[in-house]
């Protein structure tokens, strides 16, 4: 399974609360914090809701 890097690249003031509590699930909350979170399709789904204030990259593996 695929890894992935979230980094908050816009702010949350403007956005619902919906999408803050989006983002405090992934481990956000401020510009430039990054998780590193296992690839899902829960997870795909919460990137979906919150495209616009975040920016996502695939980690690969060395092995």
């Amino acid at each position: 399974m695929s890894a992935l890097k979230v980094t908050q690249v816009r702010s949350e003031i403007g956005s619902t609360q919906r999408h803050r509590g989006t983002l405090r699930a992934l481990g956000l909350g401020r510009i430039g914090k990054t998780a590193v979170h296992e690839d899902s399709p829960q997870l795909q789904g919460a990137l979906r809701k919150v495209a616009n204030l975040v920016e996502v990259e695939e980690i690969t593996s060395g092995s």
